[in-house]
């Protein structure tokens, strides 16, 4: 049976020339980085030059960037570090409805602990705005976190306007750049951001890897324990796999960029084309939609089928796509993303979310829609 895969926002298959530097790291070093012996200093080598070129490719300090395992412990450590170490300046958090669970999970968690969080709301297009910010600040308002670009309907946010409010008021602002690197060009220099958090499976890296920048001269409590590691921040030994595979796949996604954007912007509308012929217009809606978009994101609603329907359908016939968020999408509830951006029910609990990447073709494309016209069909039919 034909596969497609069409999830690359929940993961990513791993790029040839990252599987390659993976492979030759796993059958030639087994040293610990921490080890003062030859084979612990080839080790710690290999973690400084990936590290470098990370930083060269994101464009900051290499001691600037903590590697974590991944987009969620990324989140985790500058929301609980940030809170730990500005305690005593306030206990007033500022985030978004829209947020990844990996922050909204941290931040119900800090609410616990005494913390007071403010969670903003969005327009129809899923879209903060700076003065909602501006407005949600208070005395004690110690940290601003907001996504880049949101993992299920793909709203950039103005993530320029909303750092220079922060950084006007010394308050600490944290962006969940795990969707968005790849996809937008990130200078952590130039943005006014101050932690930044990054995952290797989103851009056609390894599972199981990530890292936070974190502006210098910031300090951040850590999370966990029990050595020395990542300049104290991030204790544990480094994944030194994972940690080149990264490394070379940041480079790809950096250099790449143009050529990715262009393709996944050829992949969408193409999507969208071949559904007005197969479906018609007035029998799909775009959810989100605004201009400043991530192009390899598309969240279509289909009313006349619920989201189960679809995706177990299309499943069936060999075509994998979403629900929203990979950590929510075994969940049958609607996504809370489109709950807070107040579309119609109909609309929610019909919402189907197709991502593109690596490997992606028009043929694919072509096909997927067709068999979402079939199964259309075949709904009317038995009705």
């Amino acid at each position: 049976m034909r596969r497609i895969y069409l999830d690359h926002a929940a993961s990513t298959p791993i790029h040839p020339e990252v599987a390659e530097i993976m492979l030759s790291v796993m059958q030639g070093h087994f040293g610990n980085a921490s080890s003062v012996h030859s084979f612990g200093r080839d080790a710690k080598r290999l973690v400084n030059g990936a590290r470098d070129d990370i930083a060269t490719a994101l464009d900051c300090r290499a001691e600037e960037l903590v590697f974590t395992s991944g987009g969620t412990e990324s989140d985790n450590l500058a929301l609980f570090g940030t809170a730990a170490a500005r305690a005593d300046r306030g206990r007033h958090i500022i985030t978004t409805a829209i947020e990844h669970h990996a922050v909204l999970h941290s931040c119900h968690r800090l609410e616990k602990q005494g913390y007071e969080v403010t969670y903003l709301p969005v327009d129809r297009y899923g879209m903060v705005h700076p003065e909602q910010v501006q407005d949600a600040i208070r005395q004690d308002t110690i940290l601003v976190s907001v996504m880049y670009g949101n993992n299920e309907v793909g709203t950039i946010q103005p993530i320029e306007e909303i750092g220079s409010i922060t950084r006007e008021r010394d308050i600490i602002f944290h962006v969940d750049s795990v969707q968005a690197l790849g996809a937008v060009p990130i200078s952590c220099r130039d943005l006014p951001v101050d932690l930044m958090s990054f995952s290797g499976h989103k851009i056609n890296g390894p599972q199981g890897i990530g890292a936070l920048y974190i502006r210098k001269d910031l300090n951040i409590e850590p999370t966990q324990y029990g050595g020395l590691q990542e300049r104290k921040r991030r204790a544990g030994t480094e994944n030194m796999a994972g940690i080149a595979g990264f490394a070379k796949a940041v480079e790809l996604a950096v250099s790449q960029l143009p050529e990715r954007k262009q393709h996944d912007e050829h992949l969408r509308s193409s999507l969208l084309n071949f559904l007005e012929k197969s479906v018609g217009s007035g029998c799909f809606h775009i959810n989100g939609g605004s201009s400043k978009q991530l192009t390899h994101i598309v969240n279509i609603s289909f009313p006349e089928c619920d989201t189960e329907t679809m995706l177990m359908n299309l499943d069936m016939e060999g075509i994998a796509v979403a629900s929203g968020s990979a950590c929510t999408s075994g969940s049958l509830e609607p996504s809370y993303v489109l709950e807070a951006m107040n579309l119609p029910q109909n609309i929610l609990r019909s919402a189907v979310r197709f991502s593109f990447g690596l490997g992606n073709t028009i043929e694919e494309i072509e096909y997927t829609a067709q068999k979402v016209g079939t199964i259309l069909d075949r709904i009317r039919k038995n009705r």
